[in-house]
């Protein structure tokens, strides 16, 4: 079986990432490949999209919101996620025990005597009258049935799993700063979400297994669970296989592959990226060293913004008065330094709406 250094998956990663080119794709076109962009800090997705796709224009994602073509939403890992409407449509009961058991793992002892079926049925009767509602206000509208649990346990079962939802604009638009509003995915996007397969079929995790592979892959069945929060899919793996490939990575895991999904040569050389907080380029695995290293493997988790250069994350960056201060994590060549200014200075401008267009890089 091949061996795949990490180099070589690295390349891979930053190719199906739409890292090592910039894609000429629309907007809805790229959250879809991707998957989705992880999104519970609102304005990471556009720096996301930005370092991804050429000319991309803030507007085009915020109107994919407003024209409900996008939505934010729980799903995989019960973290916020920016989804097309279709995916989340067709997704979301794949995810629903991941999503319960989740938030049943931070509020066990408070929800314990709680029938959740119940709890579900009284949270959509309360958002019945088509009104957007904030998680405290759904939970305080409830507690008077269950008093014990308190709000915050109420709310997160009810928002983060029990009914599907969408966070509605002007949350998580280009500039805007708005609280978390909460309906029913069915009210927002007109229809009730997929129900599961009647005959077990899971022809939903199957394509779950397709698309990850496409925009990650290779990867471990390790890595897929790592992404998705999904426990259940070895037999959507099993399911699959035979249009698969394997090869193994330098640590002897097996790799599975789509046959025809691009593998560049590892010497391919690879364009300085900023990417923002919680990108999934690092988080949608369980062995992150093809991108991350790792003594730094917390600051994919932490929310740090990070700088690939070589394809491996290699600086940390923040934003001051419209000036990108990048924090270099290991020694850089004069070349190095130079390309991470560039690049910095075109995100500061995009930031900015070409107010600025400065770099500094700590340490010079």
């Amino acid at each position: 079986m091949t061996v795949l250094s990490t180099r070589a998956l690295n390349r891979a990663t930053l190719a199906r990432q739409l890292l090592l080119d910039r894609a000429g794709l629309p907007v809805l076109d790229a959250v879809g490949h991707l998957c989705g962009l992880q999104a519970q800090e609102p304005q990471e997705p556009f720096a996301g999209l930005w370092s991804r796709l050429r000319a991309f224009d803030p507007a085009a994602l915020s109107d994919l919101l407003t024209g409900r073509d996008v939505v934010r939403t729980h799903l995989m890992r019960r973290t916020v996620h920016l989804v097309t409407a279709a995916d989340v449509l067709t997704w979301r009961s794949r995810h629903d025990a991941m999503l319960r058991q989740r938030v049943l793992g931070v509020y066990r002892r408070e929800l314990a005597g709680v029938d959740l079926d119940e709890l579900a049925a009284a949270g959509r009767a309360v958002l019945a009258d088509g009104e957007p509602r904030s998680m405290s206000q759904l939970a305080r509208a409830v507690a008077d049935r269950w008093p014990g649990p308190g709000p915050r346990a109420l709310g997160e079962m009810l928002v983060a799993a029990l009914v599907p939802m969408a966070q509605l604009p002007p949350r998580g638009l280009w500039r805007a700063r708005a609280g978390v509003r909460n309906l029913p995915l069915s009210s927002w996007l007109g229809r009730e979400v997929d129900p599961p397969s009647a005959d077990g079929s899971d022809p939903v995790g199957q394509a779950l297994v397709r698309r990850y592979l496409a925009a990650y892959g290779p990867a471990a069945t390790a890595d897929l669970r790592a992404w998705s929060g999904l426990a259940g899919l070895p037999k959507a793996v099993a399911a699959v296989r035979d249009e698969l490939v394997a090869f193994r990575d330098e640590r002897g895991r097996e790799l599975l592959d789509l046959p025809g999904a691009p593998r560049p040569d590892p010497g391919t050389p690879a364009p300085v990226r900023f990417l923002p907080a919680f990108d999934n380029a690092i988080l949608g695995y369980d062995d992150r060293e093809r991108i991350i290293d790792r003594e730094h493997r917390g600051l994919s988790v932490a929310g740090a913004r990070v700088v690939l250069v070589d394809g491996r994350v290699s600086a940390t960056w923040t934003v001051e008065d419209d000036t990108v201060l990048v924090t270099p994590l290991r020694g850089l060549s004069p070349a190095e330094r130079a390309a991470v200014g560039e690049e910095g200075g075109a995100l500061a401008s995009f930031l900015s709406d070409g107010a600025g267009d400065r770099t500094r890089i700590l340490g010079d």
